[in-house]
């Protein structure tokens, strides 16, 4: 099974930690996706699978009128195999739900939501500068299950300035309460050139406390464990049965093709990326041409990628596969670096597969990198 992401870069406003690729301009949305309907009729080949998810991304594909969004998907099924049940899920700010554009929607042929919530506390908002208020949190959380859509999924970030321990539990017990059955929750990350990032090298707003967002995290596992969520993935926690198909792709190393700007497509063996410009994108392919670099993956590239995803899952590294798929010099060399992360409590072995327990999991980022080969 494959997936499509389409990457639709436009938003209303700019976040302040944002470091995606978009525009603020909308008025060139109908060209945009004209263009993005072009690429996937020149790369149609690159997917010889059955497509089972389709993930409208951002940006804001929210800002697509209804009669954009019916054209992107009857393209993807005029040229690939679609699965009768794919997931196809589109990215959408709360401000922009409405009861018309939810049916709309709905009828469309979208069937999960991912809502960008990120707090449901104003403050918060503000201080991200996101184009909703706290009341349109709540409200479009509301209205989406009020129409029937039943597969939700919403964002929350933590460890930011204005966000105490009490909003923390707040924000999750509220997403619990309201039975959504997804959520994604990140920790609040400053990226290099973000107004954020500007504005704590300006003395202007305060610096990140790791502190604070490991605390929030280990809330998190807790509160989760005991609303009956899987920790599927570092940052992500569903229901049992309700993951996100698409993300859970990525994870698991399926191609995937990536259509619009700076979007990123895999195939197993390489990793291809667009161009970050929406003049250039649209320019390119109205001549015939997807403006992208590549990077064809090593083996020893493609392990690393392998040992980075599986240990953010909770199915965790099979060293039986990378036995299987890299030899047995490198399993060994895995378990004898992992041996010190099982010794402090962060990793355990069991039945052959290495994984992160919950401890581990505030440091996954560096286990991983010390277990590269």
């Amino acid at each position: 099974m494959a997936g499509i992401y389409i990457h639709i870069p436009f938003c209303r406003k700019a976040c302040n930690y944002c470091n995606f690729h978009f525009s603020t301009s909308a008025k060139n949305i109908p060209e945009m996706v004209q263009a993005i309907c072009r690429e996937a009729e020149i790369r149609k080949d690159y997917v010889h699978e059955k497509v089972s998810t389709i993930y409208f991304g951002g940006g804001t594909p929210s800002l697509l009128t209804i009669e954009d969004c019916r054209l992107l998907l009857a393209t993807m099924a005029g040229l690939f195999d679609i699965d009768d049940d794919a997931e196809i899920t589109l990215e959408t700010n709360p401000d922009d739900i409405t009861p018309e554009k939810l049916s709309a929607w709905k009828l469309a042929g979208i069937n999960r939501l991912s809502i960008g919530i990120q707090s449901f506390f104003g403050e918060d908002l503000q201080w991200m500068n996101r184009a909703h208020n706290a009341t349109q949190a709540l409200a479009s959380i509301q209205m989406a299950q009020a129409s029937g859509f039943n597969n939700i999924t919403i964002d929350l970030i933590y460890g930011t300035p204005t966000l105490t321990d009490e909003q923390w539990a707040h924000n999750v017990q509220t997403a619990i309460g309201l039975n959504i059955p997804h959520l994604s929750c990140y920790a609040l990350t400053v990226e290099p050139k973000t107004v954020l990032d500007k504005l704590i090298a300006a003395h202007k707003m305060p610096p990140v406390d790791p502190e604070k967002q490991g605390r929030h995290f280990e809330l998190l596992m807790q509160w989760m464990q005991q609303a009956g969520y899987e920790h599927y993935e570092i940052s992500n926690f569903a229901k049992p049965g309700l993951r996100s198909k698409h993300n859970s792709s990525y994870w698991q190393g399926k191609q995937y093709l990536g259509l619009g700007p700076s979007a990123h497509s895999f195939n197993g063996h390489s990793r291809q990326w667009n161009i970050a410009n929406n003049t250039l994108y649209v320019t390119s392919i109205e001549k015939g041409i997807v403006p992208f670099e590549i990077e064809e993956l090593t083996p020893t590239q493609q392990l690393n990628e392998y040992i980075m995803t599986s240990l953010r899952t909770m199915e965790g590294l099979s060293l039986e596969r990378v036995r299987k798929d890299w030899g047995e010099l490198m399993a060994n060399d895995i378990e004898k670096a992992a041996a010190r992360y099982v010794a402090e409590g962060k990793a355990k072995t069991q039945n052959g597969i290495l994984s992160l327990t919950p401890e581990g999991k505030l440091f996954a980022d560096g286990i991983a990198a010390e277990l590269f080969r």
